[in-house]
């Protein structure tokens, strides 16, 4: 029971939903959930966690925002238009691939693409933690609803450090350092 809650890097994948330009410059929380999403890249890069990132209609919703794909180490969007991830193109193919049991959620909007990629996933059997300070919706209220709506269903609600200091397990090692610098 307790493996619902315990993150580390050989069960993992990092999940970042539709973070896109024309969605970002409407978000109130658009830095705070950048910059954590960012941590979340390079903890994922120095520990060897796949990352799936996808864009809602890109043509119309923009491309996902410079300083993600810039840190991204391969640049490689799942496109959809479908809200639910899992229901798009290749994603479930995409999963099922990298035979991970834990995902590490993030994007943009929590009530939308973010809920119903985290109703998908539960529903397929994986474990969802949801990243609560690397979500985020137009309006506060509809923000809440969805991380409560994701916790009824079965998430784990976390938050950034959270998330980073399970990963790394212990302090001392060179990405425990490069990530302690990351985050001060």
């Amino acid at each position: 029971m307790m493996d619902k809650f315990i993150l580390n890097k050989d069960n993992s994948v990092l999940i970042i939903v539709d973070i896109q330009d024309k969605l970002a410059v409407v978000m109130k929380q658009k830095d705070k959930v950048r910059d954590n999403c960012l941590h979340l890249v390079e903890t994922a890069k120095l520990l060897g966690i796949p990352i799936i990132v996808t864009e809602q209609y890109p043509k119309g919703l923009g491309q996902t925002i410079s300083e993600i794909k810039e840190a991204l180490p391969d640049y490689a969007p799942l496109e959809k238009v479908t809200f639910d991830c899992c229901r798009g193109d290749g994603f479930l193919e995409k999963m099922s691939s990298l035979r991970k049991t834990h995902i590490i959620l993030t994007g943009m909007e929590t009530h939308v693409c973010v809920l119903q990629t985290c109703l998908g996933l539960l529903e397929k059997g994986h474990l969802v933690h949801l990243v609560a300070d690397a979500v985020c919706s137009r309006k506060k209220d509809d923000y809440l609803t969805g991380r409560e709506l994701m916790r009824d269903a079965g998430a784990v609600i976390t938050c950034t450090e959270t998330v980073l200091f399970q990963l790394l397990e212990k302090a001392g090692t060179p990405e425990f350092k490069a990530i302690s610098k990351r985050i001060k």
